[in-house]
């Protein structure tokens, strides 16, 4: 089994920055592929990010280069860089594996971006 902790949300105006991090735990053998996901008040999850366990990323349309995510595999760690943050970024941050096999869900970790 692997747990899945997300930290670094916050409140910050439009066009400031965060850093997000994910922190695994467990069977680490498990992890390969992770990615970022993200859930808005009324909305669907949705997908922001994915980054292989050989570091090769991709973006979705709305956050691409603006997020960067990254891993540090001997912390068993992912890793979201958000600049230019939007208003439309609000959401609470998730990370999960990026197979077809995820990992419960954590609790994530709340991004508000005030206009």
């Amino acid at each position: 089994q692997v747990q899945l902790v997300e930290s670094g949300g916050g409140l910050v105006q439009a066009g400031g920055s965060l850093r997000l991090s994910c922190a695994a735990s467990g069977s680490s053998s498990s992890i390969n592929a992770m990615g970022w996901y993200r859930q808005a008040p009324g909305k669907q999850r949705e997908w922001v990010a994915t980054i292989s366990s050989a570091g090769r990323t991709n973006y979705a349309g709305s956050v691409k280069g603006r997020f960067t995510i990254s891993r540090d595999n001997a912390k068993n760690t992912v890793y979201l860089q958000m600049n230019s943050l939007k208003p439309e970024d609000t959401a609470v941050y998730y990370c999960n594996s990026a197979t077809q096999n995820p990992f419960a869900w954590g609790q994530g970790t709340q991004v508000t971006v005030s206009s």
